[in-house]
């Protein structure tokens, strides 16, 4: 019993140092923009940076746009299959796998493709129609994520029943969907919400082809050109990501922990 303790914990040492002896390294590093001493003064450069603002609050916004229509797809979408289509649920979840066996250039280069200037719906015809775009993309990118998050959450609840008790108090569709499933599986929307986040903030690809100031871009501009910001930036996001990871999981804990109302 020992020995199995004392090899547990060593794994889980050796599995903590790869992950946080990077970090330390990357962290030991973004302080050397002064020479002879340790500084922030690269990430003083960061912030300071008008550009570095401009896209980190671009991505943030088409992140929150993303969850939220995202969210809005797939909880009626799961639901739906769920409740009235069981025998097309494996053909939903080879559509949502999509997006993990096409890569991303090929998806951005078929919208660029289907929706530009020239085109009957030209959505790269203006700036909001590009932003539109682009949103739908990362949707289309976190949607095997989201869509697994929500479909397990729906699993642990009894859909059936609870639609038949809902109709049978007189509630409609809306209000069956936003106060009786949405609920009951904020548990696998916030994972999504999570994954989506990370996805959107991320993303190179996408953004650079359709020429959109958002912050993966921005990071790669940054690593070509710079030499103390980049490690500074991955910090930066770093803990920026594991700040909502946290945020998500207090918001989780919460909504459990909350008392239903009768």
């Amino acid at each position: 019993m020992k020995t199995q303790k004392i090899g547990a914990w060593i794994a889980v040492l050796f599995g903590a140092s790869y992950f946080i002896v990077p970090l330390i390294a990357t962290f030991e590093f973004s302080l050397r923009m002064r020479r002879g001493e340790y500084s922030f003064d690269a990430y003083r450069s960061v912030f300071s940076d008008i550009q570095f603002r401009e896209s980190f609050s671009y991505s943030i916004m088409m992140a929150i746009l993303t969850i939220i229509f995202g969210v809005l797809l797939v909880v009626p979408t799961a639901y739906w299959v769920r409740l009235r289509l069981p025998q097309m649920r494996p053909v939903v979840e080879f559509i949502t796998l999509m997006p993990l066996v096409i890569p991303a250039i090929v998806i951005v280069f078929g919208y660029l493709r289907l929706y530009n200037s020239s085109s009957y719906i030209p959505f790269t015809g203006s700036a909001r129609g590009t932003d539109m775009l682009l949103m739908f993309s990362f949707m289309t990118l976190s949607l095997p994520y989201m869509y697994r998050s929500v479909d397990t959450a729906m699993r642990t609840i009894d859909v059936g029943t609870l639609t038949e008790a809902a109709q049978s108090l007189g509630a409609s569709w809306p209000t069956i969907m936003f106060k009786c499933i949405f609920p009951n599986v904020m548990s696998g929307v916030l994972s999504g919400a999570f994954i989506t986040f990370a996805i959107v903030i991320g993303e190179f690809t996408m953004p650079s082809l359709l020429n959109r100031p958002a912050f993966g871009p921005y990071l790669q501009l940054i690593g070509a050109n710079r030499a103390y910001e980049p490690p500074a930036l991955a910090i930066i996001a770093f803990a920026i990501t594991w700040g909502c990871m946290a945020l998500l999981q207090l918001v989780s804990r919460f909504s459990k922990s909350a008392p239903s109302k009768p």
